[in-house]
């Protein structure tokens, strides 16, 4: 819930390196919860972000993909599609139960959460699993609410 104090975790990389949250909170993060590698509306949200990379470096947000797929399928969905991005692994769910990106059938959501250096949520949003937020758009609805 947004103004949410966030708590901690570790979870592996594509490279099998722990990324601890507090420690990289030297911006805000942007965690990117999505259903699943290399599938057709994954691919393109996340072909989308990487390509607005730069744009997020702008406005202080460092992103970060998240979901259940485990470390060689992050790996060949980031060789296949150019990701830059940092892709975390969590296939317990057990980070995603905590910001509410599983669904009645444990499935994960596509729910983009922006946690502040703070460590507070300063905005979160589920879509429909066909639909995603266009990066642009969702930089433009973060300064249009002022969050950024």
């Amino acid at each position: 819930m947004i103004g949410n104090f966030v708590e901690n975790f570790i979870l592996k990389d594509q490279d099998g390196k722990d990324f601890d949250l507090y420690e990289n909170l030297d911006k805000n993060i942007l965690l990117l919860f999505y259903p699943k590698d290399n599938s057709p509306v994954c691919t393109r949200q996340l072909s989308n972000y990487q390509t607005n990379l730069a744009e997020f470096e702008k406005v202080n947000i460092r992103v970060v993909g998240i979901n259940s797929n485990d470390r060689e399928s992050h790996q060949s969905f980031c060789k296949n599609i150019g990701l830059e991005i940092t892709m975390l692994t969590d296939e317990n769910k057990t980070v995603s139960k905590k910001f509410n990106a599983v669904n009645f059938v444990g499935f994960i959501k596509r729910k983009l959460v922006l946690v502040s250096s703070s460590k507070k949520i300063l905005y979160e949003k589920t879509t429909l699993s066909l639909n995603f937020i266009d990066s642009n758009a969702f930089i433009s609805e973060l300064k249009s609410l002022k969050i950024i």
